[in-house]
């Protein structure tokens, strides 16, 4: 049985997301990713100013003339979810956690795909595949996601983002669109480890990774002495948020990790979206979406 507060939250996020794709992402979603393909619909004979390359050429061998082969767009997406269960995201200084913060983002994202008539999945990972459900359509198999984010509770809280890329490109027979929602913070996201497999998905299929932070990840304010553990280990370490000299070394060093991962992205050609639980996501997702779609065009 799922508590009340759960089921209230659930009615809360589908709410606010419905309005947002209704009004902000109402066309952007459908212009923004494409139809994956051509799917095979049917021959008929060959006109004069045909395509020579569609000839059919079993069917015309059998019929003793010219046949080609007719073909359509497919419409119909795929979508993936792909949400860090880890936990270093079960963390946040301001509202709600960044698990939190992202099921509202995955919402928006799949309240869009559902408007469009894609089928849509999630996919859970710490330091191996947590749980998968595959990509369906409906209002149901949506709220059903959104609760998974929400309610599910990872059996492990190290991080192995490979075991999750390896896992989709087995089960995922066509191309698909591909949400990768994770803080990317752990040695597996190490950029030797994850550039290779990061490339090889984002070539088969149209990966977008959406990186969240919290404020007190990139700084600390000065409070004193400071346990901090480590979620993903249960380590405990006592830092003086006092020392500037520490603390500002802290900073430069997230920040350098910033960068590099922004560049690692730029490389491979993905698209990213970096979001921070201190604000509010709409602008930013609303902007990617917007300046995506005009690219295409």
């Amino acid at each position: 049985m799922i508590p009340r507060e759960f089921l209230k939250r659930i009615r809360q996020i589908e709410i606010r997301t419905k309005k947002l794709v209704n009004t902000m992402f109402a066309g952007e979603y459908k212009s923004t990713f494409k139809g994956t393909g051509i799917e095979f619909l049917d021959v008929r004979e060959y006109l004069p100013g045909d395509d020579i390359r569609s000839i059919d050429w079993k069917v015309t061998a059998r019929m003793a003339r010219p046949y080609v082969k007719k073909f359509a767009e497919e419409r119909e997406l795929i979508c993936i979810l792909v949400v860090d269960a880890s936990g270093s995201n079960r963390f946040g200084t301001r509202n709600e956690f960044k698990l939190e913060f992202g099921a509202e983002i995955a919402a928006t994202l799949a309240f869009s795909a559902v408007r469009n008539n894609d089928k849509i999945g999630l996919l859970f990972f710490t330091d191996r595949v947590e749980k998968y459900i595959p990509p369906r359509k409906g209002r149901f198999h949506v709220l059903r996601l959104i609760r998974d984010i929400l309610y599910f509770e990872p059996g492990h809280r190290g991080t192995d983002p490979i075991l999750a890329l390896e896992f989709l490109m087995n089960v995922l027979k066509r191309r698909a669109i591909i949400f990768f929602i994770s803080d990317f913070i752990g040695d597996g996201f190490s950029e030797e480890r994850i550039r290779k497999p990061l490339g090889v998905v984002s070539r088969r299929h149209d990966l977008v990774v959406i990186t969240i932070t919290d404020p007190a990840e990139i700084s600390l304010k000065g409070v004193g002495m400071l346990d901090l553990e480590d979620l993903e280990t249960g380590e405990i370490i006592t830092v003086d948020t006092n020392d500037r000299r520490l603390m500002d070394a802290y900073k430069a060093y997230q920040l350098t990790r910033a960068e590099q991962r922004s560049r690692l992205f730029k490389s491979l050609g993905i698209d990213a979206i970096e979001l921070s639980t201190e604000s509010d996501f709409t602008p930013l997702l609303h902007k990617f979406f917007e300046t995506r779609a005009r690219r295409y065009r």
